[in-house]
């Protein structure tokens, strides 16, 4: 697990530790010490810790003009013994809202498990964004990491499912995930009215 980086081609565009609205301000990373583990494996020490010993994430980009966020996750997402939802919302999706941040694609190719709880934070979060005409996206879950969240309806707040597994992010600028993730919403949406 250590030798997974962060995604880290959109460099050039954000670097969420120079940026002084992120929660991430200021971090300095020692690409020689690892100290985070998942599993008791070690990670790589560009990933950032918000407060859970077994979910970890990277702010990839952000653009405020167009109030979207890009978050790549890594590791066991345990809300249920260790509430990492409420880690995630609290200490870097409140600090993205408060600037006015209404559009979330999280990446989740790297989240191995997904142990559920309530969905309260999630609601919350749904609550924060939609009336800017926001939303979330869970992008590539894994099935038996999808199959848990349906199983408590996440898809009542977050975009989730086969048609968002099916996005390869990582050779899309920024903008064209946008774009691509507001079409699928778009099309979803006219094919319910039908």
């Amino acid at each position: 697990m250590h030798d997974i980086e962060p995604y880290h081609k959109w460099r050039n565009h954000y670097i969420s530790s120079e940026d002084n609205r992120s929660p991430f301000y200021g971090r300095v990373y020692d690409e020689f010490m690892f100290r985070n583990k998942v599993y008791n494996f070690f990670i790589h020490p560009q990933w950032d810790e918000f407060g859970s010993q077994t979910l970890y994430g990277k702010i990839l980009f952000v653009d405020y003009s167009l109030k979207f966020a890009c978050i790549e996750l890594i590791g066991e997402w345990n809300d249920c013994i260790s509430n990492d939802i409420m880690f995630l919302k609290r200490e870097v999706v409140d600090a993205l809202t408060y600037h006015d941040i209404t559009k979330f694609a999280v990446f989740c190719d790297n989240v191995m498990n997904f142990h559920n709880s309530d969905d309260s934070y999630y609601e919350e979060w749904y609550d924060d964004v939609k009336e800017e005409g926001g939303w979330i996206s869970f992008i590539n879950t894994h099935e038996h990491v999808l199959s848990e969240m349906e199983s408590i309806r996440l898809q009542n707040y977050v975009n989730i499912g086969a048609t968002f597994n099916e996005l390869n992010w990582r050779k899309l600028k920024p903008s064209a995930i946008l774009t691509h993730l507001e079409y699928l919403m778009t099309n979803s949406i006219k094919q319910l009215t039908y």
